[in-house]
């Protein structure tokens, strides 16, 4: 047995968490301890994310504390963020690996290999970041309940704001049979819930003759888990098509994630996206007509350059116009290689700021109204194992949070009952007769 101790640290999407369980399976296959990253390890993995300026900076805190948890340790940096600063990361204590998105999958033999050497590993630059064609399945593990698949990677779109295909490439998946395979795999450990995830999972098989709604037919069809649930999709993928055969099945999960962005179409197009609010609204409605009590989040970014008091107020009125479940509301930040970088009409820190909250406050609003729409309506919970002070909690199929007395025989297991009364927090609560 290898008494080499390996902690890791996930930061940003479930894309990423869905990786770093298959790398540590990896690791375990290769023989090394898996310990808490609050522990004394001999390597720290820090599976980074560069979304935000806010994400790099909670990536590089993590390597910090890493390395103050033990300054002998060695630590890799992988992911999202090695592609875009490498040599940066390179010069921090401690740091002996720099993995990009495509190396990061052959860190467990790197290690291996290298563990006793001083050799540092250089990662693809953001220029070579194109040269990401290669798909890694994934799917996270650990949790009887619930695992987020990885059916896609990288994206082709290039927003004006985004990041994202220097960092992960353009866009690829696996064929239908090689991702039902990985999803079985996640089955027979139990799980109920799969989560299918990516970097723009609605661009799944279109360079294989394959498509999202051909995948999703398959999981309804097949049944390998009780439920499957989409993560963020975008408006103008999310096809009619596809909301009718989630409004159709029993498998498909009612709850949609749907970045929106912006409420003004002068700042969508500034920012480069496929779409319209026009057709942002159009599938809203649709999922609406179809399954009222459906969740829809949807992402929105404030302080764009460009965008004035006017163009805000639009964003705002659209969303409160709109039968949205909640946002998730991000403040602008230049990031590296962008086209705009090159965009001078600033929006100043305090104005983003400003707006971000009134957002978070309309976001609140909609939520509650949302919950307050579904009491008394009859919902199947998943539950979870953590025991919280005599309490247990999962998520309905429309994803409100339920919480119950803890009973052992309710663990990963769907129970069918009525949203009545709430808690201090806003969440429901359960008590079985």
């Amino acid at each position: 047995m290898n008494s080499v101790k390996v902690a890791f640290h996930t930061l940003g999407c479930k894309l990423n968490f869905a990786e770093t369980s298959t790398l540590i399976r990896r690791f375990r296959e290769h023989g090394y301890q898996i310990i808490d990253f609050d522990k004394e390890a001999d390597i720290y993995v820090i599976h980074t994310c560069s979304v935000t300026s806010v994400a790099e900076k909670k990536s590089r805190a993590a390597i910090y504390q890493a390395h103050r948890r033990n300054p002998k340790a060695s630590i890799a940096v992988i992911g999202c963020y090695p592609e875009l600063e490498a040599e940066r990361l390179k010069e921090i204590s401690g740091v002996k690996w720099v993995l990009g998105n495509q190396e990061k999958f052959q860190i467990a033999e790197l290690i291996s290999h290298d563990f006793s050497a001083k050799h540092e590993v250089s990662v693809a630059s953001a220029e070579t970041a194109e040269n990401l064609q290669e798909f890694y399945p994934a799917y996270s593990s650990g949790d009887r309940t619930r695992s987020f698949l990885k059916i896609q990677d990288g994206c082709d779109h290039f927003c004006s704001y985004c990041s994202i295909p220097y960092s992960r490439g353009r866009s690829r998946s696996s064929s239908i049979q090689d991702t039902l395979q990985w999803a079985r795999k996640a089955a027979a450990e139990g799980v109920k819930e799969i989560v299918l995830t990516g970097v723009n999972i609605g661009d799944f098989g279109r360079k294989n003759g394959e498509s999202l709604f051909d995948l999703l037919r398959c999981f309804d069809k097949e049944r390998i888990v009780e439920r499957v649930r989409l993560s963020s999709i975008e408006p103008e993928l999310l096809s009619k098509e596809i909301i009718r055969l989630v409004a159709d099945s029993q498998v498909l999960m009612p709850h949609f994630h749907i970045p929106l962005q912006s409420g003004s179409n002068t700042i969508l197009k500034r920012m480069k996206r496929k779409y319209t609010t026009e057709v942002f609204e159009s599938r809203v409605r649709y999922i609406k007509q179809l399954m009222p009590y459906a969740c829809i989040a949807c992402d929105v970014i404030v302080g764009f350059p460009g965008e004035t008091d006017e163009l805000f107020e639009e964003t705002y009125q659209f969303i409160e116009d709109l039968p949205i479940s909640y946002l998730h509301v991000f403040s602008y930040s230049q990031r590296a290689n962008t086209l705009a970088l090159k965009f001078t009409d600033e929006v100043p820190p305090l104005i983003k700021h400003s707006r971000s909250q009134i957002l978070h406050q309309c976001s609140a609003i909609k939520l509650d109204q949302f919950y307050n729409f579904c009491q008394h309506h009859y919902v199947n919970v998943l539950f979870e194992s953590e025991n919280t002070e005599g309490m247990m909690s999962g998520y309905s199929e429309n994803y409100i949070r339920v919480e119950t007395p803890f009973r052992e025989d309710f663990v990963n297991r769907i129970i069918h009952l009525p949203l009545e009364q709430r808690n201090i927090a806003g969440d429901y609560v359960y008590y079985p007769l």
